[in-house]
């Protein structure tokens, strides 16, 4: 597989507390890639200084053969990282195709030109890019109307519409009942292996981590402790005492052995 995504020796201090620590890792075309870890363990910091939001202090970050290190988000989203997060982004007043033209005359550029009516421009490609997540049938609903699931796919829809070569999805699943949460993750994998398409994703839910990831990567207070194969990573004998370990309450100690899997 064509490696899409580089991440070398990464490392972010916030004064004497290390985020993140030599943190290495690749990204095919069309993988899903799950960061998974305990709370604290560094899986946002590692995220954020993926998509821009924070700066490393040391390592790099190479898109596609470019170098895309300490970038702002908006730069890195022009050259091809597209994004969702945890609670959807999306302009509830409009409708749903609304949404995604808005995110096209963004990606063409046309914000400071558009002269005329909005909802004129990229309607049919606004369409198609509904149709790729089952929502050209509620293209002009209000997004308000929807079920939380639905509007998931709506931000997936708007995320999509730049073209993405890399998408970062920040706990896609969040507030989701577990047959939307399993709908969600299918549709995303099977367009990112469609379309070639990588998805680096961060996920509190294991069943749509090891139900829907090709690899995931684990965290612990910054440091990378395993990545492999769902298995692999299930199996592992420090990724289950790091997890078991963890419990500060019984209601946390069960969290945790459901999430690891390793009953």
């Amino acid at each position: 597989m064509t490696t899409l995504l580089a991440v070398t020796g990464l490392e972010k201090r916030f004064g004497g507390v290390t985020a993140g620590k030599n943190v290495t890792f690749s990204l095919a075309a069309g993988e899903m890639l799950a960061i998974i870890g305990p709370n604290g363990a560094g899986k946002s910091t590692t995220f954020n200084m993926v998509g821009g939001q924070l700066k490393p202090d040391a390592g790099t970050i190479v898109l596609a053969g470019q170098d895309i290190t300490g970038k702002p988000p908006r730069e890195i989203w022009r050259l091809g990282v597209g994004r969702t997060f945890q609670i959807a982004q999306t302009f509830v007043s409009m409708s749903v195709v609304e949404n995604v033209q808005m995110a096209l005359i963004s990606h063409h550029g046309q914000t400071r030109s558009v002269t005329g009516a909005a909802t004129r421009l990229h309607r049919e490609a606004a369409i198609g890019f509904l149709a790729r997540v089952g929502m050209a049938d509620m293209a002009d609903r209000p997004v308000n109307e929807l079920a939380y699931g639905d509007v998931k796919r709506v931000e997936l829809a708007i995320a999509l519409a730049s073209e993405p070569k890399l998408l970062l999805m920040d706990e896609p699943t969040a507030g989701m009942a577990p047959k939307e949460r399993t709908a969600l993750m299918q549709l995303t994998a099977d367009i990112a292996r469609a379309h070639g398409i990588g998805v680096l994703f961060t996920e509190h839910d294991m069943d749509s981590v090891f139900g829907h990831a090709d690899r995931i990567l684990v965290l612990v207070r910054g440091e990378i402790i395993a990545t492999g194969t769902p298995d692999e990573v299930r199996s592992n004998q420090r990724v289950k005492q790091v997890y078991l370990g963890e419990a500060g309450s019984q209601a946390a100690l069960k969290a945790r052995r459901q999430a690891a899997e390793v009953h």
